[in-house]
């Protein structure tokens, strides 16, 4: 018996595992490429805790009443609410003094936790999908319970050494304020 030239039972073994290995080895050339992921730098690496501490620092500032949002934006950002669009900096204030306005307060201290962080950062370009969860203590001995969650998709922009919002996205699994029901995009 003669397979690939070679003979005999031994000869046939490996010629076929010889053939088994090659259709392998083009099955996996054949499949589709896995998205290629940014190398990480030093560089990249800091631009990525700089994204970190400002998003935290923005996040900080929910409940405070005197807060700047839109100072967070370039002069031509947006900011898109559950489907409410806001534009510049003056329109992002505006929507979130109404959305302040269009939320019950409630009594207790709440803090916004921001999970799962995908930032990829391409020079002076980034972009940053999370997942937000509002959390509400009633009292300090109370039990915390989840009141809102949902996830956010940002496209950032680094002007000056600092990162800026170009285009925010948020949107709402659980827990939409009223004042959202007729935007409300699930995205």
């Amino acid at each position: 018996m003669s397979f690939l030239g070679l003979t005999g039972f031994k000869g046939a073994a490996l010629g076929r595992a010889v053939l088994v290995s090659a259709a392998l080895a083009l099955a996996i050339a054949a499949r589709p490429a896995l998205a290629e992921y940014p190398v990480t730098t030093v560089a990249t690496l800091l631009d990525r805790v700089q994204i970190e501490d400002m998003l935290a620092d923005y996040y900080e500032n929910f409940g405070v009443t005197d807060s700047n949002f839109g100072s967070y934006y370039l002069a031509d950002g947006i900011l898109d609410v559950n489907g409410l669009i806001a534009r510049g900096e003056r329109q992002i204030e505006d929507l979130y003094k109404r959305t302040a306005e269009g939320t019950p307060r409630r009594p207790g201290r709440f803090h916004m936790l921001i999970s799962n962080p995908r930032i990829r950062v391409n020079g002076d370009n980034a972009t940053a999908d999370m997942v937000w969860t509002g959390i509400l203590s009633d009292t300090p001995q109370s039990t915390p319970h989840f009141i809102e969650q949902g996830r956010e998709h940002d496209e950032l922009v680094k002007r000056n050494g600092r990162w800026y919002f170009k285009h925010r996205v948020i949107t709402s699994d659980g827990g939409l304020p009223q004042m959202f029901e007729k935007s409300y995009q699930n995205r």
